[in-house]
């Protein structure tokens, strides 16, 4: 049922790519405002066309932190973990799900959009 929920408040690439890991509440001393930080690791599923007997799960990237829309007169703070695989016979090759197929149409910011998009930005 939560996760019926949550497709209501997350966009749909986060709750079907992604599993919610802690949700905490705190107060922004900066914006002077209570926040619900929500965090989010993706789900151990290899980008399709590869081999999983050819990669090593290499953990995650360090959570990257996002401000979503507000809920209820708190802002958000999505805090995402991705995933990463490294190559066994050539280990400076480390690959990721692509999620450069977003449309505009979804309900994701454009700075939400660009992290999942992986610039390369985790070379290995």
């Amino acid at each position: 049922m939560e996760k019926e929920l949550l497709k209501y408040i997350l966009p749909e690439v986060l709750t079907t790519n992604f599993t919610i890991v802690k949700l905490e509440e705190s107060f922004d001393t900066e914006k002077k405002r209570k926040a619900l930080n929500i965090y989010l690791d993706e789900e151990n599923n290899m980008p399709p066309g590869y081999n999983i007997n050819d990669y090593e799960s290499k953990g995650f990237t360090p959570y990257t932190t996002i401000q979503d829309f507000p809920i209820r007169e708190k802002l958000v703070y999505l805090n995402i973990r991705r995933r990463r695989w490294r190559e066994k016979e050539n280990k400076n090759h480390i690959i990721q799900n692509d999620y450069s197929n977003l449309t505009d149409g979804s309900r994701i910011t454009k700075e939400l959009t660009d992290f999942l998009k992986d610039r390369g930005r985790y070379p290995g």
